[in-house]
C-alpha cells in the first residue's frame, strides 16, 4: 500500500475516533435535554428536539475541532490565519442539516417520535452520513495537504509554501570527506601544469 493510502487511513481511523469522542457527548447531551434520560421529570426540551440537537452537536463540534487539530490532521497546517476555526464550522453547520433532516423524516414522515427512533435516524444514519461528508470537506477545504520531500523531487516545477513541506523519511546525501579522491582540473597555482606562452 503506498503512502499515500496509508496517511488516508490513516486520518480515517483517528477522524473516527475523535468523531466517536464528540458523538457520546452529543448523545448524552441530546438525550438529556429531549428526553431527560427517562426520569420522572420532564426534560429540559422535551418538544423542541431540532434546538436540543444543536445545542447538543455545537458541544460535540468543539470537542471535535480541537481533536481534527491537535491529532487527526496534526501533519495539515490548517488553509486560513485562524486555524481553520471558520470553515470548519461552516463545515460542520451545513452538514449538520444531514441528521437533522434524518431526524424530520423519523418524525414527520413516519411519524416515530420515540427515543430509540430518535437516536437511530439522527445520530446512527444520519450521523454516518455527516461524518462521510465531514471527513471529505475537511481535508479538502479546512487543512492543507502537506507536502512531502519524496513528492517534491518527483515533481520539483510545483509551488509550495515553505510551511506545508513535511520530511517523510531521511534525505540521503552523499557526504565527500576525502577531497584526494575527486577528480579535479587544471590548477591555475601549479607551475607544473601552467600552459607555455
Amino acid at each position: 500500500m503506498g503512502s499515500r493510502w496509508h496517511r488516508v487511513f490513516t486520518e480515517a481511523y483517528r477522524f473516527l475516533a475523535v468523531g466517536g469522542i464528540a458523538t457520546i457527548v452529543a448523545f448524552v447531551i441530546f438525550n438529556f435535554l429531549v428526553h431527560g434520560f427517562n426520569t420522572e421529570h420532564k426534560a429540559l426540551l422535551d418538544g423542541h428536539p431540532y434546538l436540543g440537537y444543536v445545542i447538543a452537536n455545537t458541544v460535540g463540534m468543539m470537542v471535535s475541532y480541537r481533536g481534527s487539530k491537535t491529532w487527526v490532521f496534526k501533519h495539515r497546517p490548517p488553509r486560513s490565519a485562524d486555524g481553520g476555526r471558520t470553515a470548519f464550522i461552516a463545515i460542520n453547520l451545513v452538514t449538520m442539516l444531514i441528521p437533522i433532516a434524518c431526524l424530520w423524516l423519523s418524525r414527520n414522515v413516519f411519524g416515530l417520535d420515540d427515543p430509540w427512533s430518535d437516536n437511530v435516524s439522527a445520530n446512527v444514519v444520519g450521523l454516518f452520513l455527516g461524518l462521510v461528508a465531514r471527513f471529505y470537506l475537511f481535508r479538502r477545504l479546512v487543512f492543507r495537504h502537506p507536502v512531502h520531500l519524496p513528492d517534491l523531487m518527483h515533481n520539483p516545477m510545483q509551488v509550495f509554501d515553505l510551511s506545508e513541506l513535511v520530511e517523510e523519511e531521511p534525505v540521503a546525501v552523499e557526504v565527500v570527506t576525502d577531497v584526494r579522491s575527486r577528480p579535479t582540473g587544471p590548477s591555475r597555482s601549479d607551475p607544473a601544469r601552467r600552459p607555455a606562452l
